[in-house]
């Protein structure tokens, strides 16, 4: 029995008509909600070497975190080996840096990866960061089969607001498509994309646009795997979005709710889904990074766990909340901890998770639904109507016209000048402010990190052989010049000789081409 800490039992779910499990999921996925399975703990890590990443991954796991989720530095992200000219003063920065199959078993050592499921951001390269994954997998006796995870693989955002993309949108929509197949056939625990509005909120767009945006791709995605012959019950099931957690409490549950209804709805109606599992969206969420603030940081504690409350409350499958001094440098390792452990105290000490859509039935939380819903159908028209009855072609279109970089945009600059002019509050910002904020001690990654990457690769390329090298990157590059063939046996094949993500990169950019962005005027 489920009792209030004053010992007043509770039911599972309260108020009359649909409850949560039914159908348009607008109450929750599932009938008992957080009472049968807690949401998954899956803190966000990497900074400097594997080695480095992979003790702060052990670390997560001894303080009860439930899931890994991995940050690449920007080299990696942009599919650029650590010693290219581009790379200089970023290698380890932002996130880990991957190079070879090696840095992945370097960053995975020690992990069962048939028990932790783990999430990778990464875009451009995914299909490469996938395949390494893979290896490393089957190198420890782990059949693909039993991988659980997630990669984010969702190229159409990056075109349209976090600009990590390598070549242009229709190819990329292949590789994308690719792992959609591949997964699809051969690693049914594994969900191939995630589609991602946390990077479009985070550019700065509204919570609407957010929630339009990312569906919008997602309805994207599913066009390009029809249109490459697969079913939508086959593949739709391991389909799963990423949202971000803002600071407007009410108006991000509502949003959460409306985008179970609006993917049920569209999965249902428009492209014919009939297992549940397919009208049923997932998500994975993360407290709002844009939100945090480098003057007096400590009260980024209370923000992140308002927001993390939001997401609990708004039925989120997995949570990611951010650590207080990341406005300031990559988190330490205590302040990684707390961000744990407020989602521990959300879960084990508010009564958060004791009920299912316990806000639902509130006047004010329906209507923001039903508005967050409205604008976000607004949205969809216009880029139904510039694709010309294709949403996969209103994206393409959207892309190429600076329609979404442009209402990004205007929604950032709307929001900054309400900051600026005292219109909008931010604490110990524009109000409440102090001048003695203490000197925070902060995660710092020095020059001596990217000399250490340069010279385990420089250990691995003197070490491997090259002609399989060579003859796996031609291999790739007749692969990628037959759009019919997948290609991620091909990068499978590559990635097992050591090849650097970088020559597959360059391999594949031999085919498709680099996309350069058309600037707005």
């Amino acid at each position: 029995m489920v009792e209030t800490m004053s010992g007043i039992p509770l039911d599972p779910t309260y108020g009359d008509g649909l409850q949560p499990g039914d159908y348009p999921y607008t109450r929750g996925l599932y009938p008992t909600g957080y009472r049968s399975k807690l949401w998954t703990m899956r803190m966000f890590a990497g900074f400097g070497t594997a080695t480095d990443t992979n003790a702060r991954f052990h670390a997560l796991l001894r303080a009860g975190g439930t899931g890994l989720s991995t940050a690449f530095d920007m080299p990696t992200l942009m599919g650029r080996d650590s010693d290219h000219e581009w790379s200089v003063g970023e290698v380890g920065r932002a996130g880990v840096a991957v190079d070879t199959l090696a840095d992945m078993e370097d960053l995975f050592a020690g992990i069962d990866l048939d028990k932790v499921t783990t999430s990778m951001t990464i875009n451009g390269p995914a299909a490469i960061c996938m395949a390494m994954y893979i290896a490393v997998a089957e190198k420890n006796g782990v059949g693909r089969v039993h991988l659980g995870g997630t990669i984010q693989n969702d190229i159409l955002k990056e075109y349209q607001a976090q600009k990590e993309y390598i070549f242009p949108p229709r190819p990329s929509v292949r590789l994308v498509t690719d792992l959609i197949r591949f997964t699809t056939a051969e690693m049914p625990r594994w969900h191939p994309v995630s589609i991602s509005g946390y990077h479009i909120r985070e550019a700065g767009s509204t919570a609407a646009q957010e929630l339009a945006f990312t569906l919008a791709n997602g309805f994207a995605y599913v066009e390009a795997a029809i249109a490459a012959g697969l079913k939508v019950d086959d593949f739709a099931p391991r389909l799963s979005f990423f949202f971000n957690a803002h600071s407007d409490f009410f108006e991000e549950i509502g949003k959460f709710r409306a985008a179970r209804r609006i993917w049920a709805t569209w999965m249902k109606d428009r492209y014919g889904a009939t297992n549940p599992k397919s009208q049923m969206c997932r998500f994975h969420t993360q407290t709002a990074g844009v939100s945090l603030t480098a003057q007096q940081p400590e009260n980024n504690i209370a923000r992140v766990a308002v927001q993390a409350l939001s997401a609990v409350l708004g039925g989120t499958q997995s949570l990611h909340t951010d650590s207080y001094d990341e406005a300031l440098a990559l988190p330490t390792e205590k302040a990684a901890r707390i961000a744990l452990r407020t989602q521990q105290i959300v879960a084990h000490e508010t009564g958060a998770a004791s009920v299912v859509d316990p806000l639902g039935g509130s006047h004010f939380v329906e209507w923001m639904t039903d508005e967050m819903e409205r604008q976000a159908n607004e949205i969809f028209d216009h880029i139904d109507q510039i694709g010309r009855g294709s949403m996969l072609e209103g994206v393409y279109a959207g892309i190429d016209d600076g329609y979404f970089v442009g209402e990004i945009a205007d929604a950032a600059y709307r929001f900054e000048r309400e900051v600026n002019a005292g219109r909008r509050i931010i604490v110990g910002v524009n109000e409440f402010t102090e001048n003695d904020d203490d000197e925070a001690n902060l995660l710092s990654i020095g020059h001596a990190t990217e000399e250490i990457q340069i010279k385990r690769l420089d250990q691995i390329r003197g070490d491997r052989n090259d002609d399989a090298v060579r003859a796996s990157l031609a291999a790739l590059v007749e692969a990628a010049g037959q759009p019919d063939i997948n290609l991620m046996p091909s990068i499978i094949d590559a990635v097992q000789t050591y090849a650097t993500e970088g020559e597959i990169v360059a391999a594949l950019e031999s085919v498709f081409g680099t996309y350069v962005e058309t600037a707005m005027v």
